[in-house]
């Protein structure tokens, strides 16, 4: 198993602005690629921007979401995957034959479509549809996994990844910086955003802190470390419609390291050399041999009812 490098972007998306999100893609897959870098992800609905899409009708939903392979954007990013020998993946809104609605995350290459993944828990527009499946794939002879936002949350799905033979699992996001039952949670007032330049330090504790980075270091990577897997972790930076991101897109490796981090206040990307050596060293990979699946494999797998309907979590 070949070293790669792989790096995640962060960036601010406009609202529903194909052309320019990918103009942005693109300024940032030839900068990752002029660094090295053999893979470059980016957020959930990078394509496409994402909390604005809670306000659109069925049929504005359908105007913006593509098919895939077939629809402009993948075959946009299949271009700039040949120009800079790099794979990329990103997220769009995607429409079937049957105009059902998806979120939908991608993997090309030079070749074309790699991978796509349906989101399983999707919730910010009420005509999306849920995905049916894990997906892993082949990538520079790396087994990879994808799951979105709210589907890392789910501790069920990393593990199901994981045993299905992923060694790096992607994940876009668009999270934190928003109200939630947690102690500490709630939105970042834009101002600080505008006034970045001129008082960065305002902007970067609320950043850094239980609003933010602070929650996500409770969980994130305890989802490599229990796994002895590298999460490739992607999250919008600005304005996300009328709400306020704080990008940190990292990459975390299987003891649970972050390993790379975005830490500029505004476009950036960060990379590492992914190595096949942590895999079998690190812990999760001893836990995951020492399963017992017949002691709890009805209990894991038993029917519940669902308590509520997920709207809106940070």
């Amino acid at each position: 198993m070949k070293t790669i490098k792989i790096a995640s972007a962060q960036f601010e998306h406009k609202n529903g602005d194909k052309a320019y999100n990918l103009r942005v893609i693109k300024d940032l897959a030839a900068k990752a690629a002029a660094q090295g870098a053999d893979v470059i992800a980016f957020h959930e609905c990078s394509i496409t921007a994402y909390t604005f899409a809670r306000n659109l009708s069925r049929e504005e939903m359908l105007a913006i979401a593509e098919p895939i392979p077939d629809g402009p954007s993948v075959q946009t990013l299949t271009t700039y995957a040949k120009e800079y020998k790099i794979a990329i993946l990103a997220g769009l809104f995607e429409k079937d034959e049957n105009d059902r609605l998806f979120k939908a995350y991608v993997c090309v290459d030079e070749n074309g479509l790699v991978s796509k993944y349906r989101k399983l828990h999707p919730f910010i527009n009420p005509y999306l549809e849920p995905g049916d499946q894990y997906v892993v794939f082949e990538l520079l002879g790396w087994k990879c996994g994808i799951l979105i936002c709210y589907d890392n949350n789910i501790i069920e799905n990393v593990r199901a990844t994981t045993l299905l033979g992923a060694d790096i699992i992607f994940m876009p996001h668009v999270t934190m910086c928003t109200p939630s039952t947690r102690p500490g949670a709630g939105f970042v007032d834009p101002a600080l955003w505008e006034n970045r330049i001129s008082d960065p330090t305002s902007l970067r504790l609320e950043f850094d802190g239980l609003k933010g980075r602070s929650w996500l270091m409770k969980w994130l990577p305890a989802r490599a470390y229990d796994n002895g897997i590298y999460a490739i972790f992607s999250n919008p930076i600005g304005m996300d419609d009328d709400q306020l991101k704080n990008g940190c897109s990292m990459i975390i490796d299987p003891y649970g390291d972050v390993v790379a981090e975005c830490r500029e206040l505004g476009n950036s990307i960060c990379i590492a050399s992914i190595t096949g050596d942590k895999l079998s060293k690190a812990g999760g990979y001893r836990y995951k041999q020492a399963r017992k699946p017949n002691l709890y494999k009805d209990i894991i797998g038993q029917q519940h009812e669902a308590k509520q309907k997920v709207v809106w979590l940070s």
